[in-house]
């Protein structure tokens, strides 16, 4: 699964839950933040930026 996320929309978009900014894991389909430990997952096109909907990369 891979996902796309614009250049522009990835520069202001930060983890809700750290307020640290987030990376684009093409192949996984999440941008991940690593200062929080959690994995936010895209579905269809849509970054969902919710804390119970992420999950645990730590």
């Amino acid at each position: 699964m891979s996902a796309k996320i614009d250049d522009w929309l990835l520069e202001i978009l930060a983890c809700p839950k750290s307020k640290a900014p987030l990376r684009l894991d093409e192949e996984a389909g999440e941008l991940v933040c690593d200062e929080s430990g959690l994995a936010y997952p895209i579905r269809d096109g849509i970054p969902v930026l919710l804390v119970d909907e992420a999950r645990s990369i730590a």
